[in-house]
This record gives C-alpha cells, sequence and structure tokens, in this order.
C-alpha cells in the first residue's frame, strides 16, 4: 500500500488544528460580540424609554383618548434612498407602548403589542402572536402612574452579530489558500534538514561507515543523527572484528589444511607398514584439529547470530547434568569433581547458550587439569546476581595474560595442550550476551585458576 509523504502527514495534522481553532475563535467572538451588543442596545432601550417619556410627557397630561396610535412618518423618495435596507429593518423593528394605569394611552405605528399586558419594570423577553421575539424595557415614571416600555426584535441583534461575522470571516476565506500554501510550504522547508540527513544516508556506499556530518542539524534531529552515528560506528566495529575474525580463521584453517595435504602425499609414498600406520595416527589427529578448529569456528558465529530465548533455569541442576557428562573425561585422569551449592538457584538465560558457557568453562577445567588434580564448582547468589565459580589445580594463566585471553585465536604458552584459541573467547561472547560477566582470578590456596561467572538471577 502507498503512504504519503510526511510534509503531507504533517500537514493533515496541523491544518485541522488550525481549522478548529478558527471555530473556536469564531465562536467565542459570536458569543462575545453578542452579548456586548445586548449590553449596548439594552442600554439604547433605557435610554430611549427615558427619551419618549420626555418627549410624551405634555401630551399624556392633556390626552383623554383611551389610547392612540403614533402613525408613521412618510419619508420623501430622497430620504428613503439615504436608507440602505438595514437601516430600514433597524427602524421597522423598533417600538414603544405608554400606559396609564393599566390601560395603554400610547403605542407605536404597527405594533404587535396591542394584546400583550404591561411587563414588569426592568429589562424582559416578550414573544408576540408571530412568533417573533423582542427585548422590551419598561420605565415606571415616579409620582405617576404611567410606564413606558421600549423594545425592538432580537433578530436585529443576532443579524447585527451575523453581518459583522461575515464582514470578517469573507477576507479569511479567500486567505485559506493562502494560509494553506504558507502552512505545506514552511512544512516543507522545515523537513528540508530530513531530507539532506536521507540524501547523505543514501548516497553512502556499502563500506563507507564513516559518521554523518550533523553540522547545522536542528536540535530536534541531532539525537537522529548521533543514534545513526553511533549505529554506524558499532557496524564498523562489528565489521572490523568479523574481518579480522575471518583473516584469522583463514591463517589457522591453512596450516591443517597444508599439514592434511603433506601427510596425504607422505601416505602415498610410503610403502613400510608401520610408518602407514603412524602416518595414518597422524593424519586422523590432524583431521581432529581441524575438526575442532571448524566446529569452534561455526560456534562463535553461531553465538554472535543465535537468537535468546531467555527464560528461568535451574542452574544447579544444569550444573549437575554437565558435570555427570564430564565425569568419564575427568575418570580417565583421576581428577576429583565437587559441587558446592546450599540452595537451588535460578538464573535468567538462554539454556543452549548457558550449557555452552558453563559446559565450556568445566571442560576446559578438566582438560588443563593435570592427573590427579581436582576441579571444583561452588554455586552462590545475592538478590540480583548468580555467580557460578569454576577453580582447578591446573597451570593457571599468568595475570598479565588474562586481560588477552578473550581475545580470538589468542593462546597461552602450554605445548602439552593443543587449542585454537577460541574456547574463552565464546565463552566471554556467551556471557555478554546473557548480560552477564566473566572474570579470571587465582584461587585462594594460589594455585590453578579460578573462573567466575555471573548471570542475572530469576526471580
Amino acid at each position: 500500500m502507498r503512504t504519503g509523504t510526511l510534509t503531507r502527514s504533517l500537514f493533515l495534522r496541523i491544518a485541522p488544528t488550525i481549522l478548529i481553532t478558527i471555530c473556536v475563535i469564531g465562536v467565542l467572538a459570536f458569543k462575545g460580540a453578542t452579548k456586548q451588543i445586548n449590553h449596548v442596545y439594552d442600554a439604547q432601550l433605557i435610554s430611549s424609554a427615558n427619551m419618549l417619556w420626555l418627549v410624551v410627557e405634555d401630551e399624556m397630561n392633556l390626552q383623554r383618548e383611551p389610547f392612540r396610535r403614533i402613525r408613521k412618518i412618510d419619508l420623501t423618495v430622497s430620504d428613503q434612498k439615504s436608507l440602505n435596507e438595514f437601516a430600514d429593518d433597524y427602524a421597522s423593528s423598533r417600538m414603544f407602548r405608554v400606559w396609564r394605569g393599566d390601560s395603554l394611552a400610547m403605542i407605536s405605528d404597527k405594533a404587535p403589542f396591542v394584546d400583550i399586558p404591561q411587563q414588569a419594570s426592568g429589562l424582559s423577553d416578550v414573544k408576540d402572536d408571530d412568533g417573533n421575539r423582542w427585548r422590551v424595557y419598561s420605565l415606571e415614571i415616579p409620582n405617576t402612574n404611567i410606564t413606558v416600555e421600549a423594545g425592538e426584535k432580537t433578530r436585529l441583534r443576532r443579524s447585527l452579530v451575523s453581518n459583522i461575522l461575515l464582514t470578517l470571516a469573507a477576507p479569511l476565506a479567500l486567505l485559506l489558500p493562502i494560509i494553506s500554501w504558507l502552512l505545506w510550504a514552511g512544512i516543507s522547508s522545515g523537513l528540508g534538514k530530513v531530507r539532506a540527513l536521507v540524501a547523505q544516508i543514501r548516497s553512502r556506499t556499502p563500506d563507507d561507515l564513516s559518521p554523518l556530518q550533523l553540522v547545522g542539524m536542528p536540535r530536534d534531529l541531532l539525537p537522529l543523527g548521533n543514534s545513526i552515528n553511533h549505529l554506524l560506528s558499532k557496524l564498523e566495529h562489528s565489521f572490523n572484528a568479523e574481518k579480522r575474525f575471518a583473516e584469522h580463521a583463514a591463517h589457522h584453517l591453512r596450516t591443517p589444511l597444508a599439514a592434511l595435504k603433506l601427510q596425504m602425499q607422505m601416505l602415498e609414498k610410503t610403502r613400510s607398514e608401520p610408518e602407514r600406520k603412524g602416518l595414518m595416527a597422524d593424519l586422523e589427529a590432524s583431521i581432529e584439529r581441524a575438526s575442532r578448529l571448524v566446529g569452534q569456528l561455526l560456534t562463535s558465529t553461531r553465538v554472535s547470530h543465535q537468537r535468546i530465548d531467555v527464560v528461568p533455569i535451574n542452574l544447579k541442576r544444569s550444573v549437575i547434568a554437565m558435570i555427570e557428562e564430564m565425569a568419564p573425561i575427568a575418570a580417565q585422569k583421576n581428577l576429583a569433581l565437587a559441587l558446592d551449592s546450599a540452595d537451588d538457584v535460578s538464573v535468567l538465560a538462554d539454556e543452549t547458550l548457558l550449557r555452552q558457557l558453563v559446559g565450556n568453562v568445566i571442560e576446559n577445567a578438566i582438560k588443563y587439569t593435570p592427573a590427579n588434580g581436582s576441579v571444583h564448582v561452588a554455586l552462590s547468589a545475592d538478590e540480583s546476581t548468580v555467580c557460578c565459580a569454576v577453580s582447578d589445580t591446573g597451570p593457571g594463566i599468568p595475570e598479565d595474560e588474562r586481560a588477552h585471553v578473550f581475545q580470538r585465536f589468542y593462546r597461552v604458552g602450554t605445548p602439552q595442550q593443543q587449542g585454537t584459541g577460541l574456547g574463552l573467547a565464546i565463552v566471554a561472547e556467551i556471557a555478554a550476551r546473557l548480560s552477564g560477566g566473566i572474570v579470571l582470578k587465582t584461587p585462594e590456596n594460589g594455585v590453578g585458576l579460578l573462573v567466575e561467572i555471573t548471570l542475572p538471577r530469576a526471580g
């Protein structure tokens, strides 16, 4: 499914907000204008009632008719032309009444209020027979029984507010396309730095892992740029490590393969049966070493890319199973295998990687411990971690070399044992993937090597 651009997505998110804001401002402006106009017009009604009393006061003192209707004054043609339609509507929407006691004494022309009773003093809302709503102010004249009423249709006020808002909305409606274009252009221009960052990434070759140029980049994009540079740095480090690994692997494979080729040639030329048997034994040993090297190379590769399924695992049971599997090998050298664990301790780890981690350490201890020696495994735990300590009575590792033995293909000088220099490197990589650690120490008795593995505790 085709997706829209980031500019379009941001525009569609911002534009409704602007429109809603305009609508809210319009509603608030309508209510505010209506309130203010009501105040002004109510004040005008009060003034009109007072002025009306000044005008009709003498006439009301002389009038004896039941009530008198004030006729509309005819305007000349020029006067009518000078009035606009709204002014004419305004004039026809006003009315007044004058009461003497409970009797209607005077009323404006065409006022629909003949049958409507006198209103209470002050401002009130009245509805006539035609359904029109009127705002009426009733003025009681002191020391008399006369009441003057002045009123106007409320529709007049709403029309005035609507006309004001329409007058303001018309230019705004014309400006909306311009506002939209400016908004689109602003978003597009603001995303120019993003496009420049994308162009930098797109222009890179597969072997170019140098950092991106972030000079002049907005602060909002700096975390993204720094994260990409951090990723590029990690990729470069990983690629360099894999490159060195491949070079070392090729170098170490070349030697046993050359030896195999030489032994095969010698085997073809020999005629002596004892010599043939000796060559066959050497050939078998060379094949075994090559197979072991290939196996550890594959293991190292799997550890780096294997999916981890972290679950709670009872470490004591796992270690007991590993010791039982390696017991026959230890028995051949008359080694004493011991496990010290007061309680069942559980760790958060991947089961396969955990067996490789602890199994390799115990296997190395058995491998490098001379006959009649001992290998001791101790499990302990605190609130957050579990420690698996494996100590032996072997030759140990000098302190100045302990920082290097976790590097691939690095070997300590032990001519009595064949190795590839990958075992501890694989162990360290597994410990790191399981969020643990590994440390090499000297046992308390000063003999051999102590390997401490720490892992996160379950529960």
